[in-house]
């Protein structure tokens, strides 16, 4: 069936099944890296600038144990960023970025309205959604053939 399955709906361009049964696989790590990319974006700015605005940002809104929160932080944006990319260890970075970005969002951007947390829900999402995939096709787990 040119990788449709049954319950699929019909192609417009059937001339086109072997180039979508070719490229299907590729969508899972374009989502990863990504994300990755993203998220190591934003931690190579912190890592750059240093922890003191951070802490200083995380005792501003009332983050318990401030600076090791802000180390902390700035090794998930940056060292997770990575794994993530890589897909390694993907299900742990994963799930600690969702938790960070949940922590964000509802503890520091709710009471500013959704308007101010949605883009962390969102990335939350996407890192939980990461979490639950593991590395998939094309990461190091897979390579090494062990993940959480």
């Amino acid at each position: 069936m040119n990788g449709q399955t049954g319950n699929d709906p019909k192609l417009i361009f059937p001339g086109l099944a072997g180039f979508y049964a070719t490229v299907s696989d590729l969508w899972y790590p374009m989502i990863r890296v990504t994300a990755g990319g993203c998220l190591l974006y934003h931690g190579w700015g912190k890592l750059m600038t240093g922890a003191t605005p951070i802490t200083a940002a995380m005792v501003k809104n009332g983050i318990v144990a401030p600076s090791a929160a802000a180390y902390f932080v700035i090794f998930l944006e940056t060292v997770g960023a990575v794994a993530i990319i890589l897909g390694l260890f993907t299900r742990v970075f994963a799930a600690a970025i969702a938790i960070e970005m949940a922590v964000i969002a509802f503890v520091v951007q709710m009471p500013q309205g959704f308007p101010r947390m949605e883009l962390f829900v969102m990335w939350g999402i996407i890192m939980f959604a990461i979490a639950l995939r593991g590395g998939g096709p094309y990461s190091l787990d897979r390579k090494i053939g062990k993940e959480l």
